[in-house]
C-alpha cells in the first residue's frame, strides 16, 4: 500500500503531462489546419446556390445592389452566404429576426468586403443585435472639473470592440432604400468594425502595406481638419458633420459617402476618394 501511495503522485504527474502535451499538439494542429479548414468550409458555402427568396429581398430592400457591375453582384451574394452562416443576428426589444432582416443587413455589411477575394469577414464580430428602431443608451459623460453626468441618447447603431454591432432596423431599411444620400448606418458601423480589428478605432484601419500609412495619415488628417473648419463656419459639406467628431467617426462617415456618393466624393475630395479606393479596392465612382 505504501509503495502504491508513493507511485500515485507520479502517475498523476505523468497523466497531467500527457494532457498538457495533447492540448499543445491540438493547438498546434489547429494553428496549422484551422485556417485551411475554415476556408474550405467557406468555399463550400460560397458554392451553394443563392436562394431565390433572398434575391427577391435584395431587389426590394437593397436597390444599391442593382448598381453594381455583374461580377460584384455575384461576389456580394457569395460573401453574404458566408456572412450569414457565421454571424448570428439577434433580435432585441421585441424585434423578430427573419430572412428579410438577415439579408438586408448582410447585403449592406458585405459591400465593404467586395474588393477582397478572401476577406476575413469581420473576424472580431461575434453577433449583431437588432432593435426595431433607435435604441437608448445611458452613459457617463464628463462635463468639466472632473464631474460626470449621466446622459441618455437614442442611437441608430453602434460598433463595440467586444464583438458586437447594434443596429436599428428602421434605420437599416431607410439607409438601404436611399442608396445615394450618403447616409447608411450599416456601412457606418461595419466600417468601425474594420477600424477596430487592431483593438481600437482611431480612423486608421489595417492597410495592405506598412508603407501606405504615411499617405493615409496625411490625407485623412487634412480632410478631417477641413471638415471641422467647414462645420465650424456653417458651410455645406458633402460629408456628414458628425464626421468632425473624431478621426474614427470621420473614417466611418467617409465610408458611407464613398459607397453611396462615390462620384461626388471623387470630384470634391479626390485625395480622400483615392485613399478609400485603395483601402476598399473598389471604384464606386464608376458604378451606374
Amino acid at each position: 500500500q505504501l509503495a502504491f501511495a508513493c507511485k500515485a503522485p507520479k502517475i498523476r504527474i505523468m497523466w497531467a503531462m500527457l494532457m498538457v502535451t495533447a492540448a499543445s499538439l491540438s493547438f498546434v494542429a489547429w494553428l496549422v489546419w484551422g485556417p485551411w479548414l475554415r476556408e474550405h468550409q467557406r468555399s463550400r458555402i460560397r458554392a451553394q446556390v443563392f436562394p431565390a427568396p433572398w434575391r427577391r429581398i435584395l431587389r426590394r430592400r437593397v436597390p444599391m445592389v442593382a448598381k453594381l457591375p455583374t461580377p460584384l453582384q455575384q461576389q456580394l451574394k457569395r460573401h453574404m452566404q458566408v456572412f450569414l452562416a457565421e454571424k448570428p443576428l439577434i433580435g432585441c426589444g421585441g424585434m423578430q429576426i427573419n430572412d428579410e432582416v438577415r439579408v438586408t443587413v448582410a447585403a449592406q455589411a458585405c459591400l465593404l468586403l467586395l474588393g477582397r477575394s478572401e476577406p476575413a469577414y469581420f473576424p472580431l464580430l461575434k453577433q449583431i443585435l437588432v432593435y426595431p428602431a433607435a435604441f437608448v443608451v445611458q452613459r457617463e459623460v464628463g462635463v468639466g472639473a472632473g464631474v460626470l453626468s449621466e446622459q441618455r441618447r437614442a442611437l441608430a447603431g453602434e460598433s463595440w470592440t467586444q464583438g458586437q454591432v447594434i443596429l436599428s432596423w428602421q434605420d437599416c431599411v431607410q439607409g438601404a432604400a436611399l442608396p445615394d444620400d450618403g447616409h447608411n448606418v450599416v456601412i457606418h458601423e461595419f466600417a468601425h468594425q474594420l477600424d477596430q480589428e487592431k483593438g481600437h478605432a482611431n480612423g486608421a484601419p489595417i492597410l495592405a502595406r506598412r508603407s501606405h500609412y504615411e499617405a493615409w495619415s496625411q490625407v485623412m488628417q487634412n480632410e478631417y481638419l477641413r471638415l471641422q473648419a467647414d462645420v465650424a463656419q456653417g458651410l455645406p459639406t458633402l460629408l456628414d458633420p458628425y464626421g468632425a467628431t473624431d478621426p474614427a467617426e470621420f473614417f466611418a462617415v467617409a465610408s458611407e459617402v464613398f459607397f453611396e456618393r462615390g462620384r461626388e466624393l471623387s470630384t470634391l475630395h479626390p485625395a480622400l476618394y483615392d485613399q478609400l479606393r485603395s483601402f476598399y479596392r473598389l471604384d464606386p465612382a464608376n458604378w451606374n
